[in-house]
């Protein structure tokens, strides 16, 4: 009887196009079912942050910085803001937890951004700041602040000697800035140069970048054009050289393509005696 029974179910298990006696389905038309398609309610739920919409800031000295933190489904929890450096609860919700009154909380009730606007900031402010929300335990996003001072450098200076009828470059170098000076002001003698002037022969190319080159041209150089040049970026400071037009030859001072540029101070005094009494 055992030895028949087990005949009946090998039949049964090795039956392939059989028919359920039951419900008339066709057991070679089933398919397994894929887990992968099913939505099993095991999305993510509660207070969750929008990377997108929470990165690292680059801040200018001094001009007002500010780091987003985009919480979605936030309930009624409380989002806070930590400096790492010192482990300081700087804000919570809206509220100011430190002395220092540069720092603020905004928050529009209408977004789910919550802002950390730090006032004037200064280099010693860059480093890690979390956005944290008040869940059991609590989550957080670091983002990381960094505070630059962009660097104006001119080429060659402080003091440029050029000799009469050459042409004057002036290389202007603005690095370290977060994005490029949207215009690069120059001045003679604090006036605003004027490249459409009578005089001609004045031009300026300025080379938009991670560095930011603005090299002014001031051809067929005369004495008038002595003076102190500067070169101004809308976003850093300002800088400054002296430029002294000079005719004849001269000694101790190196000639590069018509500018000069004196290995000594004294020199240099000397030079620039020289040029005010030729402008008597």
């Amino acid at each position: 009887m055992a030895l028949l029974f087990g005949a009946l179910v090998l039949a049964l298990v090795g039956c392939t196009g059989c028919t359920d006696n039951i419900n008339g389905v066709n057991t070679d038309s089933v398919q397994e079912l894929d887990y992968t398609d099913v939505d099993l309610g095991l999305a993510q739920r509660g207070p969750h942050f929008d990377v997108a919409y929470s990165k690292n800031v680059t801040a200018l000295v001094g001009k007002t910085a500010q780091l987003n933190c985009r919480v979605h489904d936030l309930g009624n929890r409380t989002v806070s803001w930590i400096r790492h450096r010192d482990i300081h609860l700087l804000t919570s919700g809206r509220m100011t937890y430190t002395s220092d009154q540069r720092f603020i909380s905004v928050h529009n009730p209408h977004t789910e951004d919550w802002i950390l606007k730090i006032r004037f900031p200064q280099r010693r402010d860059s480093g890690i700041y979390e956005c944290q929300v008040g869940t059991t335990p609590p989550i957080g996003h670091r983002m990381y602040l960094s505070v630059v001072e962009p660097l104006t450098t001119i080429l060659g200076g402080p003091d440029l000697f050029i000799n009469m009828g050459s042409t004057i470059n002036l290389t202007c170098v603005v690095q370290h800035s977060p994005e490029p000076p949207p215009a690069i002001r120059w001045t003679h003698n604090e006036e605003e140069i004027n490249y459409d002037s009578p005089r001609g022969g004045v031009s300026v190319i300025t080379e938009k970048g991670e560095t930011t080159t603005s090299h002014l041209l001031v051809q067929r150089a005369r004495v008038p054009d002595t003076g102190r040049y500067t070169c101004a970026p809308a976003n850093a400071n300002p800088k400054s050289v002296q430029v002294h037009v000079l005719s004849g030859e001269h000694p101790a001072a190196m000639q590069h393509g018509g500018q000069l540029r004196l290995q000594y101070p004294l020199s240099a005094a000397l030079l620039s005696l020289i040029v005010t009494l030729m402008g008597c």
